[in-house]
């Protein structure tokens, strides 16, 4: 049985700080907070050191938030007339995830919202970024309504805006229903177009007199190449001999999925645009991943092949929306097998964004690759490079607990300068960052994460310094506001800046959850 030595909050939170000072953290201080920063529960005779950083950092009006995701935290599954996703799923397939583990109970927000969204305002965060779970909306994924489903979301926002957080919401992190994929095989038919955009109507009207950010989809590259190259993850789609599939075709599916993850997305902010925009003032974006990608020496043949990784993994996504069309490089090596838009889905998808959501969390190193591409290959082989994360048998920089996070502040100001540089330097968000600790830490020992409060330490200066040079940041979302579920990982990972004990689900905010609190707090009027 797991040891306590803390038995209530406010005890737990006095072990918090005892530890902070045992085991070697930042020096204290005592600083009573006013307002909105006041934590009742924990003694506010402590203050956390923020390295210099506070709020007036950053831009006035600059948003710091935090972030989820349906199938990662809400639980409750098959509740209330939720339908499957394509998760709900895959995570059947023996060996498809650590330990077997699900996302049947997760994190349970579902029934712990209120709690979550407290432990938000506690720590002063200003919004929250969550997922919609399409299927918990439509079970079927088009035609009938579970409006069970919409009374949570209801519950969810409003209860935001009356503890004074604003709601960033996503339509799509990667659970798309199960009943499109066996109606239709979801992404890789164009009708998912018709239902996606019905799904987002929906929402538009439902909640768009109180939601005034909206993401179309999270990381949809992600899904285009995991879910249908290797087929490690939802809905687990490839061919041989680049993985082991029932069915699928890892040289053509990823584009055809991203492609059609394109014209949804374009579709979605046409309808928005042209129904709702200038009766709700919102705005409407999209999360992309974007990993930075360093050449490994200053050679023109690693410099090309950065630049190429750099394409088919960000541009991949971005380059269409801003300038009508793939990037040329992915043009040239995949030829025929990359779809084309129409001239009137060029019309549709170019400037179909307000704002890009950015999830970054590490670099790498790009190198070209020596051997001639085959004539038969994959996504994954025609980017036409390696990587790596040692240089002279140097890391790039310290390891988080993921075998591909690698600690490395840097990354982020490269990203969004680049996006300035090559994109016109657009609005926008850094939707994730963060970094993961083991899933078997022990309590309360897990609840020490400095290492985590020196990721955001390094990593968030980096971003000031990219927007004091005319970076067009207006916002940035920590990941994530709870251990969750973590895909293929299950639970054996903690991103969490709270601790969820997963045997009764009680919370447990971390120091870095205090950190932020003290990097947030609002000074007395």
């Amino acid at each position: 049985m797991k040891r306590r030595l803390c038995h209530s909050f406010s005890i737990h939170l006095i072990c918090i700080a005892v530890l902070f000072l045992l085991l070697g953290g930042s020096r204290c201080s005592a600083e009573d907070g006013s307002g909105r920063d006041k934590v009742e529960d924990e003694p506010s005779r402590f203050r956390y050191e923020t390295g210099g950083l506070s709020r007036l950092s950053f831009p006035k009006g600059f948003v710091f938030g935090t972030a989820t995701s349906a199938y990662q935290v809400e639980g409750a599954a098959s509740e209330d007339g939720k339908g499957p996703s394509v998760w709900d799923v895959f995570v059947r397939r023996p060996g498809a995830i650590l330990n077997n583990d699900t996302g049947k109970v997760a994190a349970d927000e579902y029934h712990r919202y209120k709690e979550d969204v407290d432990i938000m305002a506690k720590m002063n965060f200003d919004a929250y970024r969550f997922s919609i779970s399409w299927s918990r909306i439509f079970p079927n994924g088009v035609g009938e309504i579970n409006w069970e489903g919409v009374a949570y979301y209801d519950r969810l926002i409003n209860y935001l805006l009356k503890k004074g957080i604003t709601p960033y919401v996503n339509l799509h992190h990667y659970d798309t229903p199960e009943a499109l994929e066996k109606q239709f095989k979801g992404f890789l038919s164009r009708q998912i177009v018709d239902a996606y955009v019905n799904f987002a109507d929906f929402c538009f009207k439902i909640f768009g007199d109180r939601v005034k950010n909206w993401m179309t989809f999270n990381e949809p590259g992600i899904v285009a190449l995991y879910g249908y190259d290797p087929g490690t993850a939802a809905p687990g789609r490839c061919s041989h001999p680049y993985g082991n599939c029932r069915e699928g075709d890892s040289t053509r599916e990823p584009y055809i999925v991203a492609h059609n993850f394109i014209l949804c997305h374009a579709a979605a902010v046409q309808r928005y645009r042209k129904r709702y925009q200038a009766t709700q003032k919102g705005r409407i974006g999209i999360i992309l991943d974007f990993s930075w990608y360093e050449p490994l020496t200053d050679s023109v043949a690693d410099r090309q092949a950065a630049q190429r990784s750099r394409d088919f993994e960000f541009g991949w996504f971005l380059h269409p929306i801003v300038y009508g069309e793939y990037p040329k490089s992915m043009q040239e090596l995949v030829g025929e097998r990359l779809p084309m838009f129409s001239a009137g889905e060029i019309d549709m998808v170019k400037g179909s964004m307000d704002f890009v959501g950015i999830n970054h969390y590490t670099s790498q190193y790009a190198y070209a690759r020596k051997a001639p591409l085959p004539k038969s290959r994959d996504y994954l082989m025609d980017r036409n490079a390696g990587f790596t994360t040692m240089r002279n048998g140097v890391p790039i920089g310290p390891r988080a607990h993921s075998n591909w996070l690698y600690i490395v502040p840097w990354g982020i100001y490269k990203v969004v300068t680049y996006v300035k540089e090559h994109y016109g330097n657009p609005t926008i968000i850094i939707s994730e960052n963060g970094m993961d600790d083991p899933g078997n830490g022990t309590f309360p020992q897990a609840l020490h994460d400095t290492k985590r409060i020196h990721y955001f330490k390094s990593y968030l200066p980096q971003l000031k310094k990219a927007i004091d040079e005319g970076c067009n940041v207006i916002g940035y979302f920590a990941w994530s506001l709870l251990d969750n579920f973590e895909w293929t990982s299950g639970y054996t990972s903690r991103f969490g800046l709270v601790y969820v004990d997963y045997k009764d689900l009680k919370r447990y905010p971390k120091m870095s959850a205090y950190w932020f609190r003290e990097m947030l707090r609002r000074k007395k009027n």
